[in-house]
């Protein structure tokens, strides 16, 4: 609806267009092209010659108040596009919105990108290297193990062969043929089960299976690498976080500031639903969720144990981690399922490895400073505390 006006703005000259870009695919991107395409809300190419900077400030942050005001050009713009409202956003400051408008028309003077369709919808920084980049040391131990079973059943099968072969084959000089072939073979299997160095290869052979898979099934209790259990609602990240590029954080409103990245409400999917595809069965289950008003049972995929201690604010934030690094390629996904172990080995891997991000983070220069004092490598999560048992566990 009204949210014509909120990505626009007369001052938009004045802002920063890159720090807009950031802020417009967070929070605009949803249900706004910087185009005159409309979305949700109408395109804003524009926009910012149709309204003043300081009207537009008032509308963004506060569209209700100003269509209760019966200021003319709100009320215009709520008739035209009823019942959608635009969402209020009183947290941004004056010059937040400032850069919004500049990317607006920053984006509408300079050539359309050729293809911006496999841009990352989670915000917060480069990915970083994780675990899964290079062979972990218990799977390097394991793809060992591998080679020399296979080398063991190798000589089991030639010993077996050379075996078999002698017994079956016809006596030196006997040229009458013999026994028969079933009496030469049980007479090669005998020869075979009394011979003790093919016994004790056979049955070190089965003590090593048995001792590994053994080993496999106790490291495996508690992951659930690969789990991707049936919702309630058919959801699908590749259509919205792919297609559609929906930023994580406006269903995940606390993933950049919170603990816990939460699950989106019904009424956060009612801000698109409302007017899209309301006639869709999976979208009517939401919709007789919220008239009975009960709660959509969504079941959590990834689980971390009551022991370990896991704050997403910190790590997409604070680390600018991206989402894909942990949950894998999310805007890839038709059904959500978990991609990595999130073992403590795989954290712990994560650590040693993960660069901290110092750029313009003046919080870090005295450490940086330290630490190039005593090693030629770069700060990482493990020089600052990143393997001390009480981060995670206390």
């Amino acid at each position: 609806m009204a949210q014509d006006a909120a990505a626009a703005g007369g001052g938009g000259a004045g802002g920063d267009a890159a720090k807009g870009k950031e802020l417009f695919s967070t929070l605009c991107q949803q249900c706004h092209a910087v185009t005159d395409e409309k979305v949700i809300g109408p395109g804003l190419k524009g926009i910012n010659q149709r309204r003043d900077e300081a009207w537009l400030i008032k509308w963004i942050k506060n569209p209700q108040a100003m269509i209760s005001s019966g200021d003319a050009y709100a009320v215009a713009l709520y008739n035209k596009f009823q019942p959608v409202v635009m969402q209020s956003f009183p947290d941004l400051s004056d010059d937040d919105i400032r850069n919004i408008l500049a990317h607006v028309e920053a984006a509408n003077a300079a050539p359309a990108p050729a293809d911006n369709a496999g841009a990352a919808p989670a915000g917060g920084g480069q990915v970083t290297a994780g675990a899964s980049e290079s062979p972990s040391g218990l799977f390097m131990a394991v793809l060992v193990a591998l080679l020399v079973v296979m080398v063991l059943v190798l000589v089991v099968l030639l010993v077996l062969v050379t075996i078999l072969s002698k017994a079956v084959g016809p006596a030196t000089g006997d040229t009458t043929g013999g026994t028969s072939f079933g009496e030469r073979l049980k007479a090669g299997l005998a020869a075979a089960a009394g011979n003790s160095t093919l016994r004790s290869i056979i049955l070190w052979l089965f003590v090593f299976v048995v001792t590994k898979q053994t080993f496999d099934g106790l490291y495996s209790v508690g992951i659930s690498q690969g789990y991707a259990p049936k919702q309630p609602i058919a959801f699908s990240h590749k259509l919205h976080a792919g297609q559609y590029q929906i930023n994580c954080n406006y269903c995940h409103t606390a993933v950049y500031k919170g603990k816990l990245a939460t699950i989106p409400s019904a009424n956060i999917c009612m801000n698109c639903h409302g007017e899209i595809k309301r006639e869709s069965p999976e979208i009517q289950k939401i919709y007789k969720a919220i008239e009975t008003d009960t709660p959509i049972e969504w079941v959590r995929v990834h689980n971390l144990p009551d022991l370990a201690y896991f704050n997403h604010a910190q790590h997409t934030n604070v680390g600018q981690v991206q989402c894909q690094s942990c949950h894998g390629e999310v805007e890839k996904m038709e059904v959500m399922e978990q991609r990595s172990s999130l073992t403590m080995g795989w954290c712990i891997d994560c650590h040693r490895k993960t660069e901290v991000a110092t750029k313009d983070n003046a919080y870090y220069d005295k450490l940086v400073t330290l630490h190039k004092k005593s090693s030629k490598e770069p700060l990482r999560v493990a020089n600052i505390g990143g393997l001390e048992c009480s981060k995670c566990h206390y």
